[in-house]
């Protein structure tokens, strides 16, 4: 943030234009009468940056010939990006702010490119209906910082529900490792948009937000995006003929007397030939009932079962089952930073 950038506050409503700092941490903000308002700096966003080419004040330097004077003033005023140690590698993620998270039944949306990197990087910000795209933002996010991409409200949620991200990577001051384009699809869990607990704290942040990983480590986090069509396709042309499908040995885990089950399907068996989808349900479903049936006279045992995002099916299964076969029991989201966005914590009772 410098002087000259145009911000939104973040909790509370209002902005302007950066005039001064009245220290490191606060800056000086004119709104549209002119009357300057210190804000803390965490509680400032960018919206609107000005050019890097502000005068800067030097010490007073001795006449110099003519000619001497104009060359020196047609150096053009450079800058270069401030880096912070051990950020050379590129993190890019996607991340959707509720305004009022008090009203998350209808507050709007702020969506943000989060740079968490020592790059500048260039961008692309697309949503899709069918095949077909649609450009909702594009520009340029510096190192280490988020830029704000659009404010929508909940009648706009059907159209995130299939975005990409593009971004390409560079530093134009200095050299530097050469980074892959990234072009990036994700599909949005629309649903979380009216759940509370969907919102964690994150680095980025003052308020919690729903944060999906574009780049991590320089390499593209890979969502899988299966349709309807690609399923059918792949269940007609299916001719392994059946086999037994063969149990791996049990990787149950224990982390704080919280009890972890990997329901993947790839976790639980060896072999998959010649299951369909319904029987590998089935089979995941099965280990979630006799894990439950195993543990109902701990009373206050936790247990998570780690499901996977995916298109939802089990996750779905799972609550349907909780709500129909154990009542008692109690269930939600298990922890965003311990297991991302595919995990349920059932505690029993």
């Amino acid at each position: 943030m410098k002087i000259g950038d145009k911000v939104r506050f973040l909790s509370e409503v209002g902005g302007g234009i950066v005039k001064g700092f009245q220290s490191k941490d606060v800056a000086l903000v004119a709104d549209e009468d002119g009357f300057e308002i210190p804000m803390l700096v965490k509680e400032c966003v960018v919206v609107e940056t000005d050019d890097y080419n502000v005068p800067l004040k030097t010490a007073q330097k001795p006449a110099l010939p003519e000619k001497e004077e104009e060359e020196e003033d047609s150096r053009p005023v450079t800058y270069r990006a401030p880096e912070i140690r051990g950020n050379d590698v590129l993190n890019v993620f996607l991340a959707f702010v509720p305004q009022d998270l008090k009203a998350i039944s209808s507050t709007s949306f702020d969506a943000y490119l989060v740079n968490d990197s020592n790059y500048f990087v260039d961008y692309l910000y697309l949503s899709a209906e069918g095949k077909s795209w649609t450009l909702r933002s594009r520009g340029t996010v510096k190192p280490n910082m988020k830029q704000h991409l659009e404010e929508f409200d909940k009648s706009e949620l059907n159209a995130l529900e299939h975005v990409a991200v593009q971004v390409l990577a560079y530093k134009d001051d200095r050299t530097f490792l050469l980074k892959p384009a990234v072009s990036q699809e994700l599909r949005i869990d629309t649903v979380k948009f009216y759940k509370l607990h969907t919102f964690q704290p994150s680095d980025f942040f003052a308020e919690p937000a729903l944060v999906y990983d574009v780049v991590k480590d320089d390499e593209a986090v890979k969502q899988v995006y299966v349709s309807a069509d690609d399923i059918k396709t792949a269940l007609l042309q299916k001719s392994v003929p059946d086999a037994p499908a063969r149990p791996k040995e049990e990787q149950r885990k224990v982390k704080n007397n919280i009890v972890e089950v990997d329901l993947h399907i790839h976790a639980l068996l060896d072999d998959t030939a010649g299951m369909s989808n319904s029987e590998m349900l089935d089979y995941q479903l099965d280990v979630f009932r006799k894990t439950l049936d195993e543990f109902k006279n701990k009373k206050g045992q936790r247990i998570v079962f780690i499901h996977g995002k995916g298109d939802g099916v089990l996750r779905r299964a799972i609550l349907d089952e909780l709500k129909r076969k154990y009542k008692t029991y109690t269930s939600q989201d298990a922890s965003f930073r311990e297991y991302g966005f595919g995990a349920t914590m059932v505690t029993i009772h």
